[in-house]
């Protein structure tokens, strides 16, 4: 076991698959006891686990962590005005060290997650992790493996699967009530505006501790205008849209399916038209894995119902009432033989029969991080709604869409067409989406989509086989920059 001051000294403990007993540092607290917890990454989903946090009786926060001190400043001083008296830290290393906390949540960006809940488990803690749980498929795998390992409880904030009414809804269809599923949707209809052009790399505020802002990734200025939040639609720190909002609609749907792995293919169709910008990831784009049960389709709009519509997407995106399937923005349609299930958000749906009438309606509220702390508690890793193992394959369905765009190229929109012919739920999407695009005035022959390339998954070991194997087998991982390693933790011992 690495002492106290090894793991300070040493950020490459992952790497070096250090192994810390599960009451080294951080002791499962007991009944009568307060859970101690930090919150990591101050910025967007980091505030609402504050706010989430102070809502579960018998939890304290006691300390934060995030890379700029403006932020962390702000936030402590927030908190000691509310009356928690909290630690800060710049750096996550320092904070995992520390014995007075037992469990951390994280809300940093999404190439950090994995990483930093590895290293979380390494130091006995238990972890609330955001979504996606990765950056790519490797990592989460990783991540899992280190949770069994040091016996840690994660959840992954996958919180639709804490509500009671969707708990429901899944049991109501898998029971057979509407018929064999087939087709499984989900949607991301939120209107994302251009991240703008810069002329030169992004000057990093002094505020910023940038080498721990970077992490695995390269340490290089980011050429847009914008640091916080915009890392969402560049690939080389974000999974865009698709791993951002479509973790949750392709979670639920698989949910619904009962498909417990990775599909057995999976293409893309899609691209980053509308704008020129400094972002790299799709805006438009829909993504099919084929499942022996039945497809999941999710699809992304980024741009507005149509060219000129009043209002702008802010950095959540904007839901556009207009923009829709079957009233759907942003949520599933679980096509059925007899009917159909639809979420028009986190936590009700409606069963309706083939002629529209409503079956059924199921409602309920998000109780995913008091699950997580009762589990604390508990330590009955079987009571949570959004285990680690959930939270990796639904993420990897994500990043299969992304390297399949990655891989694919241009192509006419009449030569596209002709190539997905013989899919029927990928063909009907994509019409929608060319009716989409036209709609807001982009000229698919001059700016094409991208035909992603279709991978062939060997589910079980989490690879690729068959034609694109070589190429698309390197992108499940990255290249690490030392000291921010990825363990491998899938050899025993």
């Amino acid at each position: 076991m690495l002492s106290r001051r090894s793991f300070l000294k040493s950020s490459a403990l992952a790497a070096a698959g250090a192994t810390f007993s599960a009451r080294s540092w951080a002791q499962v607290a007991g009944a009568n006891s307060d859970i101690r917890v930090a919150v990591v990454g101050l910025n967007g989903r980091g505030r609402n686990h504050l706010q989430s946090l102070q809502r579960v009786k018998g939890t304290r926060i006691v300390a934060i962590c995030d890379v700029d001190s403006e932020v962390l400043a702000r936030t402590q001083k927030f908190l000691s005005g509310e009356g928690s008296a909290v630690k800060s830290y710049v750096d996550l290393r320092e904070l995992l060290a520390s014995r007075e906390i037992d469990a951390v949540t994280i809300a940093s960006p999404n190439h950090q997650h994995s990483l930093q809940g590895i290293w979380a488990c390494q130091a006995g803690k238990d972890v609330y992790i955001e979504k996606p749980v990765s950056h790519n498929v490797w990592e989460g795998r990783q991540l899992v493996h280190a949770a069994a390992r040091h016996q840690r409880v994660v959840q992954c904030g996958t919180q639709i699967r804490s509500g009671t009414g969707l708990q429901e809804a899944v049991a109501w269809v898998r029971a057979g009530n509407l018929g064999k599923i087939t087709a499984a949707r989900g949607f991301c209809y939120k209107r994302r505006d251009s991240i703008g052009r810069a002329d030169a790399p992004l000057q990093i505020p002094a505020n910023i501790n940038f080498d721990l802002w970077c992490g695995p990734a390269p340490l290089v200025p980011p050429k847009r205008k914008r640091l916080h939040y915009d890392w969402h639609w560049v690939h080389v720190t974000g999974n865009g849209d698709v791993g951002n909002q479509g973790i949750h609609q392709m979670d639920v749907a698989r949910w619904f399916l009962g498909e417990t792995g990775l599909p057995r293919t999976t293409l893309s169709v899609g691209g980053r038209l509308g704008y020129v910008d400094d972002g790299d990831t799709p805006n438009t784009q829909v993504v099919i894995h084929d499942y022996a049960s039945a497809p999941l389709i999710f699809e992304v709009r980024g741009l507005p119902a149509k060219a000129g519509a009043a209002g702008g997407g802010d950095k959540g995106g904007r839901r556009d009432a207009m923009d829709n399937y079957r009233g759907v923005g942003v949520g599933n349609v679980i096509d059925c033989e007899g009917g159909s299930l639809v979420t028009t958000n986190y936590f009700t749906a409606t069963a309706y029969d083939k002629a529209g009438k409503t079956l059924k309606e199921f409602k309920g509220v998000d109780r995913h991080m008091q699950n997580f702390i009762d589990v604390v508690r508990s330590r009955k890793t079987a009571d949570l709604y959004g285990p680690i193992e959930e939270g990796h394959v639904s993420s990897a369905l994500c990043h299969l869409g992304n390297i399949s765009h990655l891989l694919g190229r241009t192509a006419a929109p009449d030569a596209l067409r002709e190539r997905i012919k013989g899919n029927a739920g990928l063909a009907e999407a994509c019409g929608r989406m060319f009716e989409h695009l036209a709609a807001n005035q982009v000229d698919v022959k001059a700016t094409p989509l991208t035909l992603g390339v279709l991978l062939a998954v060997d589910a079980k070991n989490e690879r690729f086989t068959g034609e694109f194997a070589a190429q698309a087998n390197p992108l499940l991982t990255r290249n690490y920059r030392a000291p921010f390693v990825v363990p491998d933790l899938s050899r025993k011992g």
